[in-house]
């Protein structure tokens, strides 16, 4: 299979950031930035220097850490944030507008037109100091496509590199967003990106259409995080990008460490059945599938563990079956005999039934009962 063409933009530092009751330090951000260079990231948003003084510096030292990364940064089609963008030395400035006759009409009060010719104004700005240029549409999700065409042909014209799409409130389904990124492939001259948010939990899938759909610049968040129900998650797309487009470029074996990371930084842990990254993404209990995995991890695992730097992990309940706890029993050093293995099953279902999590010392704690002869 030809590997899609992609390139990621990561917007922890920016979006990320904006997620309510999370801030990084300068010292949590440098530690991310370099983490997504390691992992391939091509293009890290750093953050919107127009915010604070401190937020400018923050971006600047980013910018300036010798990242293999291209490092970008977000600005109103405004001058004085571009200033602010130019002074940081970041390789690309986001110049974003709202489009949706919705966000026009309560944002600027002007019409469309004015508020396009105004916006190309500050892109030939920040292209003529060297930049690459991104113009963005900020709710394009419910923007006529006829003017997004519009907007991004006379944005190549007055000197932007790519190109952006948000589904900034999250509203489309994978199907709509296909049509709606051919229909505007077929009219547009540069590359596309895709910004996608998670308000109907189809950030990630609508991310990996649009890409099938021929979308460039894909944006994502570690562990999804962002403003209200967060962004396209970054583990997600990276794995579906390998799995069913072709892209074996990132190292995914990083990928459980930058979650951890981000977590702790944001106060934020993924939930437990989050896919790739959460406590039980390589957790068993099913006695069938135990079974299984016991004799092809595929029979149940799409994604290898090990692929992201994950592992499997067995976990005892009512669910579980004589060989999963023969395996397990196994790894703790007991080798039972098949009425030890019984008692032991029968113990585990039993505590399992009344809620109570069969922790590793609550199984050792059986395993050396039934070794020991303990009266059952």
């Amino acid at each position: 299979m030809k590997p899609w063409h992609i390139e990621i933009c990561d917007v922890t530092l920016r979006d990320g950031e904006q997620t309510p009751g999370v801030s990084f330090t300068r010292d949590e951000k440098m530690a991310i930035a370099r983490s997504l260079d390691e992992i391939g990231v091509e293009v890290i948003e750093a953050g919107f220097p127009v915010v604070s003084a401190a937020e400018k510096e923050c971006i600047a030292a980013i910018a300036r850490s010798g990242l293999d990364a291209r490092v970008c940064c977000l600005a109103r089609a405004l001058r004085p944030d571009i200033e602010a963008a130019l002074d940081c030395d970041v390789d690309m400035v986001s110049v974003f507008i709202a489009t949706s006759d919705l966000h026009i009409r309560h944002k600027y009060r002007k019409s469309r037109e004015e508020v396009l010719e105004d916006a190309l104004n500050m892109v030939e700005f920040a292209a003529d100091h060297g930049v690459q240029v991104r113009f963005a549409a900020e709710d394009a999700s419910r923007t006529d496509p006829a003017f997004l065409v519009e907007m991004y042909t006379r944005g190549a014209e007055y000197g932007a590199d790519l190109v952006s799409f948000a589904d900034t409130v999250g509203c489309l389904t994978p199907l709509e967003v296909h049509t709606v990124i051919q229909e505007i492939l077929d009219g547009a001259p540069l590359p596309l990106c895709i910004h996608c948010h998670n308000d109907l939990g189809f950030a990630a899938a609508n991310t990996i259409t649009a890409a099938a759909a021929g979308a460039f610049q894909l944006h994502t968040t570690v562990n999804g995080i962002g403003e209200r129900a967060g962004n396209a998650a970054l583990e997600q797309v990276l794995v579906a990008l390998r799995m069913k487009g072709g892209v074996d470029r990132y190292d995914l074996t990083r990928l459980q460490e930058i979650s951890g990371l981000v977590a702790r930084c944001s106060g934020m842990p993924p939930e437990r059945t989050r896919p790739i990254v959460g406590e039980n993404a390589f957790a068993h209990e099913s006695g069938i599938h135990i079974a299984a995995i016991l004799c092809d991890p595929a029979t149940y695992e799409y994604v290898p563990p090990a692929l992201v730097g994950g592992e499997r992990r067995f976990v005892l309940g009512k669910h579980t079956g004589k060989r999963a706890l023969e395996h397990v029993a196994k790894a703790y050093g007991f080798d039972l005999t098949d009425e030890e293995t019984r008692w032991v099953l029968d113990q585990v279902k039993q505590k399992s039934e009344g809620k109570c999590s069969v922790t590793p010392e609550m199984l050792c704690g059986l395993l050396r009962q039934a070794k020991g002869g303990v009266a059952r």
